[in-house]
C-alpha cells in the first residue's frame, strides 16, 4: 500500500450508512460500541455554549447535541469533501444551531482563538492528527476555562499495546476510486495524551477506560477530559 495524502481518504466512511438512515441519533455514547459507558454529561451543561466537533464526518454526534442539549451553536468541522457532503444532506436543516464547517481542523481552531467554550473529539481529529499540532490548537480555539473532551482507541484494534510516545501508525484505508491507501493514528498511552496536554496549558486533565463492547473489532477506549487553565 501506498501513503496517500491528497486523496479524500474517508471518502467511503459511514456512506452506507447516510444513504439509509437520515435520523438525527437519539443517543450518544463515548465507548467504541457506542453503546455504552457515559454520554453527553461528560461535555457539562450544554445550554447557551458554544461548542465544536473536531473532525466530525457525517455530524451525527453534532446534531444529536443540536437536537437534545441546546447548544448556542455547535460547529461540525471537518477535511473531508465526501464526510463533508453527506453531513449536508442529513442535517444542513439543523441551521444556525448545527453550522457544517469544511476545514482542516487545526487551521480551523487557529484562525478563531477563543471561540468556544467546549471541543470534542469522538474518535475524530485527535486520533488522526499530529497531537503536537491538535492539541496545542484546541488550547487556542478555547475560551479560558473552557473544556476539551476527546475518546480514543487505549489500544491497537489488533490489541497491540498503545505507543509510549508521539509515534503514529499507518493504518488501512481507501481512495475514492478504491484504490489501497493508508494514513496515520496516533493511538497513545494515557501519560503521554496528560503530558501533551500539560505542555498545551490545559489542567484538571482526567483519563478512564471505558471496556470493549462485542464484536470482532471491539477495542477498549480512553475517554480524556481537561480543561484549559482560566488565566
Amino acid at each position: 500500500m501506498t501513503r496517500v495524502t491528497t486523496a479524500d481518504l474517508w471518502h467511503h466512511y459511514g456512506r452506507t450508512r447516510a444513504e439509509r438512515d437520515h435520523a438525527v441519533p437519539d443517543s450518544f455514547r463515548w465507548a467504541w460500541s457506542q453503546q455504552d459507558g457515559p454520554g453527553p454529561e461528560v461535555l457539562g451543561d450544554l445550554t447557551g455554549k458554544t461548542l465544536a466537533d473536531l473532525g466530525a464526518g457525517t455530524a451525527r454526534h453534532a446534531a444529536y447535541l443540536a437536537v437534545h442539549h441546546a447548544p448556542g451553536r455547535i460547529d461540525a468541522v471537518d477535511a473531508s469533501p465526501a464526510q463533508y457532503d453527506m453531513a449536508t444532506g442529513l442535517y444542513a436543516h439543523l441551521a444556525p444551531r448545527l453550522r457544517l464547517v469544511h476545514a482542516d481542523v487545526v487551521a480551523h481552531l487557529r484562525v478563531n482563538p477563543g471561540a468556544y467554550d467546549v471541543l470534542y473529539s469522538h474518535f475524530g481529529a485527535v486520533d488522526f492528527t499530529d497531537p503536537r499540532e491538535v492539541i496545542p490548537a484546541a488550547a487556542c480555539g478555547l475560551r479560558p476555562g473552557g473544556r476539551l473532551v476527546f475518546s480514543t482507541l487505549a489500544h491497537y484494534l489488533s490489541g497491540k499495546p498503545a505507543q509510549p510516545d508521539v509515534t503514529a501508525a499507518e493504518v488501512e484505508a481507501k481512495t475514492p476510486e478504491g484504490e489501497s491507501a493508508t494514513m496515520s493514528r496516533w493511538v497513545l498511552q494515557e501519560h503521554v495524551w496528560a503530558k501533551l496536554l500539560e505542555q498545551a496549558g490545559f489542567t484538571g486533565i482526567r483519563a478512564a477506560e471505558l471496556p470493549a463492547g462485542d464484536g470482532p473489532r471491539s477495542a477498549v477506549t480512553l475517554l480524556v477530559t481537561a480543561e484549559l487553565t482560566a488565566s
